[in-house]
């Protein structure tokens, strides 16, 4: 059976990198995929049913991108400490091996499920409120501090888009700094070549996968560009529709009704790019996606053979047996299987 790129659906397999390795997600299957530091890649694969497969209003445009967001917000952290736990086992061993006692709070034992869900919507919630107040409400204080616009919503959230913008590329430019994020950003390279080269027909393997371009135009930087642009956008609107109501506008006022409407920018933002990727051979399209190609300069590097090996085996295992990995594999247990 042919599971290939369908043109109608654009967001049918993705993923993310994490520390020393991807993740791919494909209909019904998440799959991650994390290089050990003896070289082996250790793989986890998780049955997934989406919210939108359960609920068929879930499936509605807009309300699909908000309720997809949460959930890749989910299961990114989920991966990440995947990966996390793979390095402190490694970290573990080899402290063992050199004769050191082992760290506080690396004793080996596993901790319950109720306490790992515990920590992981804590987690979850603390980065939201984080990325929230960074992205969203700082930018707000300070065009309210320091521009005496307050009172002309478009000028206003331009002003607050273009420092939203800012403190984006400040970030990522400050971060691309460390080699552990550069690495990072290699295995998210790796991550949009396998993506291509599945999406383009041209076969899972390292040499495919190595042709294709690391900037997709359906990553989740771009995703964020979109988001600010919409933000600007659907701020503006609803600024001047309070003003008419209420007469002013005050930063309690905006905090108030922007902040319970992140979900609708992003709705609108998903719907965007969805469409974008279609046309994002077009002339218009290309124009429309260059923005998020040229931010994935920084947030992507060309990887290695062996990052994109561990990018393959990630998507190999999500799509299930029509790409079965041909490489030995031995069952861990219910969840992992080990490529050696």
């Amino acid at each position: 059976m042919d599971r290939r790129f369908d043109i109608a659906k654009p967001m049918q397999v993705g993923g993310q990198a994490v520390l020393e390795g991807v993740m791919m997600r494909a209909p019904g299957m998440v799959a991650t995929a994390v290089r050990r530091a003896d070289g082996q890649i250790v793989v986890r694969k998780e049955q997934h049913r989406s919210l939108a497969d359960r609920y068929p209003a879930v499936k509605l445009p807009v309300m699909r991108g908000a309720v997809g967001l949460i959930e890749m917000v989910v299961i990114g952290m989920r991966t990440l400490n995947f990966s996390a736990e793979i390095a402190m086992q490694d970290a573990k061993a080899d402290e063992e091996r050199n004769g050191q006692a082992p760290k506080n709070g690396s004793s080996g034992s596993a901790p319950s499920s109720s306490k790992e869900g515990f920590k992981l919507g804590l987690t979850v919630a603390l980065s939201l409120v984080i990325g929230v107040a960074l992205f969203f409400a700082t930018p707000l204080l300070i065009a309210t501090a320091f521009f005496k616009v307050e009172q002309q919503p478009l000028y206003f959230n331009l002003i607050a888009g273009g420092i939203r913008v800012g403190l984006l590329l400040m970030y990522l430019f400050v971060i691309s700094m460390f080699k552990d994020i550069q690495r990072l950003f290699q295995y998210h390279g790796a991550e949009h070549k396998a993506v291509f080269a599945f999406e383009r027909g041209e076969g899972l393997d390292v040499a495919a996968a190595a042709r294709q371009s690391r900037l997709h135009p359906r990553c989740g930087t771009s995703f964020l560009l979109v988001v600010m642009v919409v933000a600007i956008l659907l701020f503006s609107v609803l600024d001047a529709i309070v003003m008419q109501w209420l007469g002013e506008l005050t930063l309690f006022t905006r905090l108030l009704t922007h902040l319970p409407l992140i979900p609708l920018v992003g709705g609108i933002s998903y719907e965007f790019i969805k469409a974008s990727a279609k046309r994002s051979d077009t002339v218009i399209g290309k124009v429309v996606v260059a923005p998020g190609l040229w931010l994935q300069k920084i947030t992507t590097k060309e990887p290695d053979e062996t990052q994109l090996e561990v990018a393959l085996v990630a998507l190999r295992c999500a799509l299930g047996e029509d790409y079965a990995i041909q490489s030995p594999v031995e069952l861990l247990g219910s969840e992992q299987v080990s490529v050696n």
